[in-house]
């Protein structure tokens, strides 16, 4: 007896959005359908899956924005979901009753084999013809009645960065009849359709020749842009100041929202501490789940403003140019520039830095910048940086008026760089089977004055997609903990503070005979082990078990001299590698776990970070002793 799965559908027509990436095709797309969007995955893989609504008054359309592609024959995992979709292999996807192939009007020679390919399917199709109005200012004269024959497909032209851009394309959807254009579609003809590359360039050829548009067109402005932005010398330092300017404005923008969702968390547990009388309920409720949610949400507008700065770049054109300048550097240790883009955003939170390696087409490329992504500072480090770093390295200049803490910081960061670099270059020393080097292939597209309704849309979506993936996670871990550190409860007569005599205080202190060669004693055993639900954590464990909670002044304030009288310098400097190279918090195991589709991969993570921060801890705290500063 064999079983078959049945997907029912919305009744709907399914239209879908194909393009060369850098088409155009998602402005078009967040015209079509505004707000009225849906983000998730598509079923058993971690692609993304944007689907919105259209409103045509005499009928409604459900639009697809499929990832972009080249061709049919997919070298990614985004690409192989655009071809299945088209197929109708996609499981728990149906087969799109109408295709738009939307056009880069300022490079058609390119875009046109993909409508080739689209219009080989049998799949009904309308050919949308983006960014006319570029494509007018430099001179590009398309005639589209003309070139509808030559293709003998519908077309229209588009506008995707402007209001009423798309008007041309909904009147068509809405004088459309899906029942009357059946599809041809054959599978089995498409898939042993071995149509040489060559042969669609000669078609494309002769259609662009007969139009008079077989001449390249170079847009001088971006070429202008180039001569700086990608110079041998200025273009790395430019980048530099780029990625400089990015991360303070990480750090500095993000103080006054986090003071915000801090106050509101403060307050909210407030409340509920006078509403609800103390015990395990206001406990459960105060230090478990509003605690939780406050510590993701506060590290919200940090994700967020790299976000905005990721999608700012990516919108204008540069984030390719980034990746082709660091292309050499990557190409060093065995990566390519496509990992950039994934260990920048690791900055921010490894989490989305992890999912963004879902770009890189090379398989062996995108294992080993998840491996490494943890190794990047990611921002829940530096409340653990600045506790340490302000209670044993003294606040004094050094040279050319750099302060010794901030060069201690940048330090630390570096540190972490470095090492991600090594960890690289070993696997990629050591793998044999897959020492190939995969050169960077990429297009550089044109530069474009961003559209900030894109952009808005965008960290919305991030928004959503981060809380909803990483909110309920981290959740859950910090309820589990928060039962660790509260049950048992003490004994009679216990002096200690209560987590002392608590599961997290059992296991903290068999933990500390691990951690004793490297300098760690109880309490700094015991604040690791909810310290792995999140870094940031560590701080509040620390004033727990010091019994310092509840004071008036802040953890911070309050820790620094307990911290300077019951710890050497040693220990605290041998504290501060550790976090360097720890191993991540569980929910970003739990996202590799989800990316690699098994626990191998969180295994190895695990394994190399634990070995790789306690041996680099034990290097530092044996150095520190020999010096005299234990």
């Amino acid at each position: 007896m064999t079983e078959t799965r049945i997907h029912f559908f919305p009744k709907e027509p399914l239209v879908a959005l194909v393009g060369n990436p850098n088409s155009g095709k998602t402005s078009l797309f967040n015209l079509l359908t505004g707000g009225k969007q849906k983000v998730a995955n598509y079923a058993g893989v971690t692609v993304e899956r944007k689907e919105g609504k259209l409103d045509l008054g005499n009928q409604s359309l459900r639009i697809l924005d499929l990832p972009g592609v080249y061709s049919l024959y997919p070298r990614s995992l985004d690409e192989e979901i655009t071809c299945n979709v088209l197929l109708g292999r996609a499981t728990g996807e149906k087969k799109p009753d109408l295709v738009l192939c939307v056009l880069d009007a300022t490079n058609l020679r390119r875009n046109l084999r993909l409508v080739l390919a689209v219009k080989r399917m049998g799949l009904p199709c309308i050919v949308v013809i983006n960014m006319m109005d570029i494509a007018k200012k430099r001179g590009i004269d398309i005639d589209l009645s003309k070139l509808e024959q030559e293709l003998q497909l519908p077309i229209v032209e588009s506008i995707g960065i402007q209001t009423k851009g798309d008007k041309a394309v909904r009147d068509k959807l809405a004088t459309y009849d899906f029942k009357t254009h059946v599809s041809t579609f054959n599978s089995t003809k498409v898939v042993s359709d071995q149509q040489p590359i060559e042969a669609d360039n000669i078609v494309v050829q002769g259609i662009l020749k007969r139009m008079g548009l077989d001449q390249l067109i170079a847009d001088p402005i971006s070429d202008r842009f180039d001569r700086i932005l990608l110079h041998p010398i200025l273009g790395p330092i430019i980048l530099f100041i780029v990625l400089f300017f990015i991360f303070q404005a990480v750090f500095s923008w993000a103080e006054y929202p986090k003071e915000i969702i801090e106050a509101g968390t403060d307050w909210v547990s407030q409340l509920i501490s006078n509403l609800i009388p103390e015990g395990w309920l206001q406990s459960l409720l105060v230090h478990g789940i509003i605690a939780g949610l406050g510590g993701v949400l506060v590290f919200l507008p940090q994700i967020l403003i790299l976000f905005f700065f990721i999608l700012l770049l990516e919108e204008s054109g540069y984030l390719p140019r980034a990746a082709y300048l660091l292309d050499r550097l990557m190409g060093s240790v065995g990566l390519s520039g496509r990992s950039f883009i994934p260990l920048l955003s690791s900055f921010a939170c490894a989490i989305p830095g992890i999912m963004a390696t879902r770009t890189i087409s090379n398989a062996r490329d995108r294992l080993v910048t998840i491996l490494i992504a943890p190794l990047m500072t990611c921002s829940a480090r530096l409340p653990v940086y600045a506790l340490l770093i302000g209670a044993f390295i003294p606040a004094r200049k050094i040279a050319f008026g750099i302060e010794l803490q901030g060069f201690v910081l940048f330090g630390l960061y570096a540190a972490g760089i470095l090492g991600a670099m090594v960890v690289a270059w070993i696997l990629k020393t050591f793998l044999s089977s897959q020492k190939a080097f995969h050169p960077l292939m990429m297009e550089l597209p044109n530069y474009h004055m961003p559209s900030f309704k894109n952009i808005a849309i965008g960290l919305w979506q991030r928004t959503i997609i981060f809380l909803k993936r990483v909110g309920g996670t981290i959740l859950v871990l910090t309820i589990a903990l928060w039962f660790l550190a509260s049950y048992p409860n003490p004994p009679l007569g216990a002096i200690g503070p209560a987590i002392e005599y608590s599961y997290a205080g059992i296991l903290g202190k068999a933990l500390a005979l691990v951690f004793a060669p490297i300098g760690f004693n109880w309490e700094i055993s015991i604040a690791l082990v909810p310290g792995l639900a999140a870094r940031e954590v560590v701080v509040s464990s620390l004033a727990t078990v010091y019994a310092i909670a509840g004071q008036a002044t802040s953890a911070e304030e309050a820790l620094t001299p307990i911290l300077q009288q019951g710890w050497s310098l040693a220990t605290a400097l041998s504290l501060l590698v550790w976090f360097v190279f720890a191993p991540q918090c569980l929910s970003t195991i739990a996202v590799v776990k989800r990316e690699t589709g098994g626990y191998k991969i969180p295994l190895i993570m695990l394994t190399y970070l634990f070995a790789l921060a306690y041996l680099a801890s034990f290097i530092t705290y044996q150095i520190a002793l020999s010096f005299g500063l234990g």
